[in-house]
Order: structure tokens, then sequence, then C-alpha cells
């Protein structure tokens, strides 16, 4: 990539992490939009950012449609394009921002994947809790269903973080926003079990305040606990794909399913905007009329 290219990247994501205070993973993911969409003005020859202009940002877009790039990852892009572009007018780098006006691709309606309240049972006995790696998985799969927390929350939580006896724990969220979450009493049962028979063996008694370990007494890795989540769900003989976000989506759509308002459902999943948090909403009603179909006598 040119210099000019690189430098003007390099201010943007560090106005991200720096200005906005943005997580680590967000910034992640614009760079990579920005830098996929700086990639192919060098391919196709376009010149430099600053040279942009509506059509070569439509033609961006048509080019990630022809290479079947999903249109909720083209709508991603394009939100990068407009943030990217509107940077550098704000630095008067641009006189105007070339995506402003581009409209988003259309989405269709997206149901984010649920286990039934069955399968998060199968799911949270499967660790063998007789050894301290089970034991840990049981914990950090119990607060993950009890809290709804991102698995970047849950990794990052730190002793400090932790209340047990008044029953919650305090978490930081995308734009680095402070929320208390409950925990219920099996995820504490679980969480002090962990904390006294297993954390110590696992820390290999070195000072850390990151709850959950690691087999090197460090803090674990996104990668390795969504193994650890694939493993489990097969020997819980749960036949689909599910991710560590599998769990935040099935705690908030069972909590509206057993009566939670959506405010309360928003605040524990630090939404800023409820209209995020009203998607599960569509999937408790979805729920409803597959049940009405599979068991209704004129269904």
């Amino acid at each position: 990539m040119p210099d000019e290219f690189a430098h003007y990247l390099d201010l943007y994501l560090s106005h991200l992490r720096v200005e906005r205070g943005l997580s680590g993973n967000t910034v992640e993911a614009y760079g990579r939009d920005v830098n996929r969409y700086l990639a192919y003005l060098v391919e196709k020859q376009k010149g430099g950012p600053e040279s942009a202009s509506r059509t070569i940002i439509l033609g961006y877009l048509i080019h990630l449609s022809q290479a079947e790039i999903s249109a909720r990852s083209r709508a991603r892009a394009l939100s990068a394009m407009k943030g990217f572009y509107g940077f550098l007018v704000k630095e008067g780098l641009m006189e105007t921002n070339p995506a402003a006006d581009v409209e988003s691709p259309k989405l269709s309606t997206y149901l984010p994947s649920v286990l039934s309240e069955a399968d998060v049972e199968a799911l949270l006995a499967a660790p063998d809790v007789e050894t301290p790696g089970g034991l840990r998985d049981r914990a950090m799969l119990e607060m993950l269903y009890a809290t709804g927390m991102r698995v970047s929350e849950l990794l990052n939580v730190e002793i400090g973080h932790m209340n047990l006896e008044a029953g919650y724990i305090r978490t930081r969220g995308k734009g680095s926003k402070e929320r208390l979450i409950p925990l219920g009493d099996q995820a504490i049962d679980w969480i002090k079990r962990y904390m006294a028979d297993a954390r110590g063996s696992l820390s290999r008694n070195r000072p850390t305040s990151h709850v959950f370990l690691s087999r090197l007494g460090k803090k674990m890795s996104r990668q390795y606990f969504w193994r650890l989540v694939v493993k489990y769900a097969r020997q819980a003989g749960i036949k689909k794909d599910i991710s560590p976000h599998t769990l935040r989506h099935s705690f908030a759509t069972h909590l509206l399913t057993h009566g939670a308002d959506l405010r309360s459902v928003q605040m524990m999943l630090g939404h800023s905007d409820i209209s995020t948090t009203e998607i599960y909403t569509h999937v408790t009603t979805q729920r409803l009329k597959d049940v009405h179909e599979r068991h209704h006598p004129r269904g």
C-alpha cells in the first residue's frame, strides 16, 4: 500500500482509538474494511482516497457484490468508508465526503441463532467439572448465559469486577461504557467453586487479576474459548453451528420469552440503541409461530 494511503489509515484508526474510545476489536474491524477498500483503489488505479467520488464508492460496492460479499458485510464496509471520509473532511484533507449520500445495501431480516433452553442446559452440563479446566469452563459458560456478556467482556473479567455476595458483575462494553449485570444463583455457585478449587492450580500461584485463565496461567484467548464452546456443543449433541455469541442471543431471547421488558434486556446487553435489542422480539415471535405450526392440529 502506498505510504499516503497507510498514513491516512493510521490517522483514522488512531482517531477511533483515542478520540472515540472504541474497543480494539471494533477498531480492527474498521481497519480491515478500510484497508480492503484502499487496496481496491490501488488495484483499479483509482487514485488516492482524496480523489474518490460517489461513482467510485458505488463501483466498489458493486465489486463487493460481484465477489459474493453479503449485503450485511457490504453495509458495514460502506459505514467504514463514510466514517473514514468523514474523518478526512474533518481534518481538512478533503472538501466533501463522497460516501455521505450513498444508500446502504438492503438487508434481509437477520434472526440470530438461538439455543433452546434444553440445549443450553445440556451445553452447561458438558464440561467435566472434576478437572480444573472443566470447572473453569462450566463457570465461564454459566457466567456467559447468566449475563449475556460479549465474549471479549467475559475474557476480560477481573476479580475486582465481581461482587458475588451482592450478586452482580461490573463490565465495560463497546465505547468503554460501564454497566452492572446481575448474576444468577447458579452462576454465582459455579464461579465460587471455580475460584476456590481450580483457579489457583491454573494460575500456578502467579499473581494475576484475570478470573478465567488458560492452562498456562494467562488470560484465555477468544479463539481458544470459541473452540471450547464448539467442543462442548458437540458433546451435548447440539447439531447447529454455535459460537460464544449464541449464548448471548439465547440469554436475551429466553429473558423476553419469560416476560422481561425490552428496556431491561437492552441495559443488560449494553446496547446503545433499543432497536438493536428489538431483533430478539422477532426471534421470540418466530419461535412461537414455529411451535404453532408444529403442534396446532390445523397448523
